[in-house]
C-alpha cells in the first residue's frame, strides 16, 4: 500500500518529528500543504503535547500524526492523550513497538516505527505496525551505531519486510526523494529541512546555524550514550574531547546533563546547546515557509523524474 493511501495524503511526504521543533504550527502546515505532519511529543510534557494536538485540530483538518519516543516518561499518559483527541497516526522510535502497538491498532491508530536496522525492521512488523521508517546515519538526531547511509539501508529494509518503507536520512531534494522511491521506499521523512523553516519551533540560533553550516560541520557522537548528529559548535568539542579521553557512557550523561537539547534548539544557546541536525543541513541556505519547502521538494522531484526519462536508453 502506497502511504498515500495509508495516510490520507497528497504527497509521500512524512516530516520528522523533531524535539523542540515540531510543534503544532509546523505539524499544521506540513499537512495543509499535502504532506503529514508530526507533532514531537519528545520534548513535551503530556499537557503539552495535549495542547498542541487541540491546536493542530484547529488550524488543519488534514490528517496529521505524533511522533512518540517510546522510552521517555509517562508513556500511559502520553498514549492516553493521543487516543482521547482521536489521533489517527503515531510514529514511534527509541524503544520495542510491541509495547503499545496492539493498543493504538485497537482505537484505529495506524503506527509507524523508525529503525536503522533489518533487524528491528522485522521485529517491527512482528509487532503489528502498519509501516517503518528506514533511517539512515546521515539523519540528525540519534542514529543507529551501525552507521548505515540510507542508501544502503532503505533496499535491505525493504526486501525484508512486506509492510510499506518509509526512507529517512539525507531527504534534502526532491532528486534524493526520487532515489529513495527508486530503492523501494513507499515515501520519504524530511526533518532538517523543515526544521529550519519559519513555521518550525526551534529558535532563530538555531535555524540560522542549520542555513550556515557546510559540508563535514555535522557529526554522528554521543556513540557510547545513545548516538545522536551534532552541530559542531563549543558543546560538541566538549563532547569530542572526552570521548578521545576514553570516557565512559556515564560520563557522557554527566557532560550532557539535563535540558541541553532545550538548551541550543529551542532557547537559542548555540554554544552550550545540543545541536541536533542532519548532514543535509550544508544543503540549506535560507528560512523558507513549509510551502516552499513542499513545493520546492514536488517540483524537484518531478524535474529529476524528467531528467531520468530523457536519459533512459539503458536498454
Amino acid at each position: 500500500m502506497l502511504i498515500t493511501e495509508l495516510f490520507n495524503i497528497k504527497y509521500p511526504v512524512v516530516q520528522g518529528g523533531m524535539i523542540w521543533c515540531s510543534g503544532h504550527k509546523l505539524a499544521s502546515a506540513v499537512s495543509n500543504n499535502g504532506g503529514l505532519g508530526l507533532i514531537g511529543s519528545g520534548s513535551m510534557h503530556p499537557e503539552t503535547l495535549e495542547e498542541h494536538i487541540i491546536k493542530c485540530k484547529d488550524e488543519t483538518t488534514n490528517p496529521f500524526g505524533v511522533n512518540v519516543p517510546l522510552l521517555y516518561p509517562e508513556m500511559d499518559r502520553i498514549i492516553d492523550i493521543i487516543i482521547k483527541h482521536g489521533v489517527k497516526i503515531v510514529f514511534t522510535s527509541a524503544g520495542n513497538p510491541a509495547l503499545w502497538t496492539a493498543k493504538l491498532k485497537k482505537h484505529g491508530i495506524k503506527v509507524v516505527h523508525v529503525v536503522s536496522n533489518v533487524k528491528f525492521a522485522l521485529k517491527a512488523q512482528e509487532a503489528g505496525v502498519d509501516a517503518v521508517v528506514a533511517e539512515g546515519f546521515e539523519a540528525g538526531g540519534h542514529n543507529g551505531k551501525e552507521e548505515t547511509t540510507t542508501l544502503c539501508l532503505v533496499p535491505e529494509v525493504v526486501r525484508a519486510v512486506k509492510i510499506p518503507v518509509i526512507a529517512a536520512g539525507g531527504v534534502g531534494s526532491g532528486a534524493a526523494m526520487l532515489a529513495c522511491l527508486s530503492m523501494g521506499a513507499q515515501g520519504v521523512q524530511v526533518g532538517s529541512l523543515f526544521a529550519a523553516t519559519e513555521e518550525s519551533s526551534a529558535h532563530v540560533n538555531f535555524k540560522q546555524m542549520i542555513i550556515n553550516a557546510r559540508e563535514g560541520d555535522t557529526q554522528l557522537s554521543l556513540k557510547k550514550h545513545i548516538p545522536v548528529r551534532l552541530l559542531k559548535n563549543e558543546f560538541y568539542q566538549q563532547v569530542k574531547a572526552l570521548e578521545e579521553e576514553g570516557g565512559s557512557a556515564e560520563e557522557l550523561a554527566e557532560l550532557l546533563g539535563k535540558g541541553r537539547a532545550k538548551k541550543g534548539m529551542f532557547e537559542g544557546d548555540i554554544a552550550n546547546g545540543e545541536l541536533e541536525i542532519g548532514q543535509v543541513s550544508s544543503q540549506i541556505k535560507e528560512i523558507k515557509t513549509v510551502e516552499q519547502v513542499m513545493q520546492e521538494l514536488i517540483t524537484g522531484y518531478n524535474r529529476a523524474l524528467t531528467r531520468i526519462q530523457l536519459l533512459d536508453h539503458y536498454r
